[in-house]
């Protein structure tokens, strides 16, 4: 299955919630919105590089878990 670029950023803005949701440091941590912004710069390339996925969780594991 084909993922957009929009729907790779808005699936790791959402991991990234889940992350800070209980452990976020305003001192060291990126806000949402600056996550958002640093990962709309990214290249696809490092959009995918960023989810972290291997041969064992796949893109089509992530994306259905953070969608």
């Amino acid at each position: 299955m084909t993922y957009t670029r929009e729907q790779l950023i808005d699936a790791l803005c959402a991991e990234y919630a889940h992350l800070c949701h209980d452990d976020f440091d305003p001192d060291q941590d990126l806000s949402p919105e600056e996550y958002r912004l640093k990962l709309e710069c990214y290249s696809d390339e490092d959009l995918i590089n960023e989810t972290s996925v291997d041969e064992h969780f796949t893109i089509q594991q992530f994306m259905e878990t953070w969608l």
